[in-house]
């Protein structure tokens, strides 16, 4: 049952590159990443890295729903949350980042990291996404929680990465 999850994950994953059987390849035998295209299958919210996993805390309080596809570049300090493709939104936050149409990401296969990349919750291959309501929610508590932790001047500036 494991191997046919990861399977429909590559397929998945993979579709949104340019060449997807050069991905996989890539994926099995090379460094590990490849760049695949938001904007047609998800978008990807990408926020500093302190409220990206206070947020997917939050939204693993639903014992009952396993949050969407989650990405976290550790030397980037960033978190990535997919969602489905919206190229209206405007979401607003400090160090906030839609990355959507037109746009490329680095991704590691769904079944193992890849150097700075980590998956933190990897696709499952059905095409489960973040809810964009719920997953802005989870950013407002995480964002007031963060708030009364440090100030936000305390939160160090990145320039690399998503």
């Amino acid at each position: 049952m494991q191997s046919v999850m990861w399977k429909q994950a590559v397929e998945w994953l993979a579709a949104a590159a340019t060449d997807p059987q050069e991905c996989k390849r890539e994926w099995d035998y090379g460094a590990g990443t490849m760049l695949v295209e938001a904007g047609r299958y998800w978008d990807v919210l990408s926020v500093p890295d302190r409220l990206g996993l206070l947020a997917l805390d939050i939204l693993w309080r639903d014992p009952l729903k396993v949050p969407g596809p989650t990405l976290v570049d550790c030397a980037a300090r960033r978190v990535g949350f997919f969602l489905p493709p919206d190229p209206v939104s405007e979401w607003v936050g400090f160090g906030v980042r839609h990355v959507g149409r037109g746009s490329w990401i680095a991704v590691p296969p769904p079944y193992r990291p890849a150097g700075r990349l980590e998956w933190l919750v990897p696709p499952d291959g059905t095409g489960a996404l973040h809810t964009p309501g719920t997953l802005e929610s989870a950013l407002r508590e995480a964002s007031g929680t963060l708030a009364v932790l440090a100030p936000v001047s305390a939160e160090p500036v990145v320039t690399d990465g998503w």
